[in-house]
């Protein structure tokens, strides 16, 4: 008789969590990702490496460039495309500045319900900018990538929580 297999699930953020929960429940080597990978879409690797990635500010930059280059190629680079990409990059966004780099935290490894304090510095101001908890910032980061916003543009995340106003 085949057993059915169990896969692990439920706020896996970094490797030590996926291996406590393997050993908790007795999951060999599978685990769905979620938020986690919303907010470190290079958990996967970490999970693979057995690491915290102390990534970069231009790393996480290049992985933003790729979403951006990956967008505009589905939904084209008209303004419609670009309206597009936008909309989708600043929903990320929300997530990926929760983010908080190995090489700032105080203790590891970083919680998933624990969010950057309000004037955490990074180590360059780019990072700095993608720790911010502002739309405004957020919009930023947005305008390296795709240029301008439209005029009159406003942006608040779909979950709308009361940390974004």
């Amino acid at each position: 008789m085949s057993q059915i297999p169990i896969i692990g699930n439920g706020d896996i953020f970094t490797y030590t969590q996926f291996e406590e929960i393997k050993k908790r429940k007795g999951i060999e080597s599978c685990a769905m990702l979620a938020r986690g990978a919303l907010i470190k879409p290079w958990l996967p690797t970490e999970l693979k490496e057995r690491r915290h990635w102390d990534i970069s500010a231009s790393e996480r930059l290049d992985m933003l460039k790729d979403f951006v280059k990956f967008g505009l190629e589905h939904w084209g680079s008209d303004q419609q495309g670009v309206n597009n990409t936008r909309r989708f990059l600043l929903e990320w966004l929300s997530f990926l500045y929760r983010y908080v780099p190995v090489g700032l935290i105080e203790v590891l490894p970083q919680e998933m319900n624990h969010r950057p304090p309000t004037h955490m510095c990074g180590r360059s101001d780019l990072e700095t900018l993608m720790l911010s908890r502002h739309c405004a910032d957020w919009i930023k980061i947005s305008e390296m990538l795709l240029g301008p916003v439209p005029e009159g543009f406003r942006f608040q995340p779909k979950h709308k929580a009361n940390s974004y106003k």
